[in-house]
């Protein structure tokens, strides 16, 4: 009875230190910037199932970039697998934060033995039981090390998804500029073949010379062959957008938004300090903390750890049964982590060093996109407010004026070219505001329009 009770306490005992401790979950994910941070993101759940899929078959007439946005950061098969890596680095930290199982032993001596004249109650037989014990605080700093490592999965997560919401207005502006410039293609194949029946109208009165009525009609054709490149160019701007979505999101028929609205720009020296919300800038707290983790694993190994043997033996020759303890430690002669902390401080040194050039690369990063942003920014008010307006109005006057016979058509053509030049021109510096400005928010984690002027 006595063996049996000793038994179940130390067995007890080993299996409360088996339990460990678990690791908190839910920690590793990182508050969102402000950038978007109330649209609703993909969050695995804590138990794998299914990934959620939309029928792609599905068409919807009108896509806003609300709604295209919500469908990217849904179901954007990279961000969903960096979503799974935080939970395998979760699932990580609570395996590094439990006890070594503890081992069981049956020795039976003599098992086998059929010399004549020996007792087999004569066997000794031992159970043991042993579990190593930590003693150098390894365990902790295993699991801080682990949890390090989640926080910066959790980093990487919240870049990516300010990655996706620059990719993804970056590519519903083109599809919003396809669009504009499929609906200029259309107009001016129209005026083309209205052009082209005055012509004829003319020629066909004397009024003009039989070859005008010849290039009235290139001026058709290279228009039908315009209209038809720029509906095959939205086609290739709306795969782009869906191929954020992978192969969930529907088919879209239109995009819905303004490109001619744009902000005022804010100062480079403004934005700069901004640059602390982008998460490679940010996560080097938890950078640093993992080298300091990882040091301290290192250092934390030299001490090797204890293993407890504990059991009961029982002497056949005489039936008697005792209680074995035993302790086993390795010693730390050749060993002891030399290499492995002296690593630790290497790479806890070549963090610092990494610190700035990130700092020093999101700071170029930041100055070209808003070279780019104050650039596009300052051609489309010029366009809007002079170029464009002049454009039309002589563009306008010219062809009135041909049909009052007061121009040649030479000079329509020379207006016509004129207008559609400048109009792609205000298009292309719309495109390049609207692209700039998505990236130049992704760098700074939130909406130029929220800083004040």
């Amino acid at each position: 009875m006595v063996y049996s009770v000793r038994s179940y306490l130390w067995l007890s005992f080993l299996l409360f230190l088996s339990l460990g401790c678990t690791a908190p979950r839910d920690l590793a994910w990182q508050p969102p910037r402000p950038l978007a941070a109330d649209q609703p993101v993909y969050r695995p759940p804590k138990r794998p199932i299914e990934l959620a899929t939309t029928d792609t078959s599905r068409s919807i007439p009108r896509l806003t970039f609300e709604e295209a946005l919500r469908y990217t950061l849904r179901f954007n098969p990279d961000l969903q697998a960096a979503a799974w890596e935080v939970r395998a680095r979760e699932a990580r930290t609570l395996q590094a934060g439990l006890w070594p199982n503890p081992e069981l032993e049956s020795e039976i001596d003599g098992a086998g033995i059929t010399t004549p004249g020996l007792d087999p109650q004569d066997q000794e037989m031992s159970l043991l039981l042993s579990q190593e014990l930590p003693l150098g605080g390894d365990l902790g700093a295993a699991r801080q090390q682990a949890f390090q490592e989640a926080l910066l999965a959790g980093w990487n997560y919240e870049a990516m998804r300010l990655e996706l919401i620059a990719r993804t207005r970056q590519a519903f502006v083109e599809v919003l500029t396809a669009q504009e410039r499929l609906r200029l293609a259309d107009s001016l194949l129209a005026l083309a073949r209205r052009f082209e029946q005055a012509v004829r109208a003319r020629v066909s009165a004397g009024k003009a010379p039989p070859f005008e009525a010849r290039r009235a009609m290139v001026v058709r054709a290279n228009a039908e062959l315009a209209a038809r490149e720029a509906a095959q160019l939205l086609e290739a701007a709306r795969r782009q957008l869906r191929s954020l979505w992978g192969t969930a999101g529907p088919r879209f028929d239109r995009a819905v938004g303004t490109l001619s609205a744009v902000d005022s720009v804010p100062s480079f020296t403004a934005l700069t300090p901004l640059l602390t919300q982008h998460p490679a800038f940010a996560q080097f707290t938890a950078r640093r903390a993992l080298r300091q983790s990882e040091l301290q694993l290192a250092q934390a190994l030299r001490i090797p750890n204890l293993s407890l043997v504990a059991g009961m033996v029982r002497y056949g020759n005489t039936g008697l049964q005792a209680f074995r303890l035993g302790l086993r430690l390795p010693l730390p002669l050749f060993n002891r982590q030399q290499g492995n902390i002296q690593e630790a401080r290497y790479r806890l040194v070549q963090t610092e060093i990494e610190e700035e050039a990130v700092r020093q690369a999101l700071i170029r990063r930041l100055a070209i996109a808003h070279a780019r942003l104050l650039t596009a920014y300052q051609a489309v008010r010029q366009l809007q407010q002079e170029v464009l307006p002049a454009a039309r109005e002589i563009f306008a006057a010219v062809e009135q004026g041909y049909r009052e016979g007061k121009f040649d058509l030479l000079t329509v053509l020379d207006a016509q070219r004129t207008l559609l030049e400048t109009t792609n021109q205000y298009l292309d510096a719309l495109r390049d505001y609207h692209q700039a400005r998505a990236e130049v928010e992704a760098l700074i984690g939130q909406p130029l329009n929220t800083l004040s002027p």
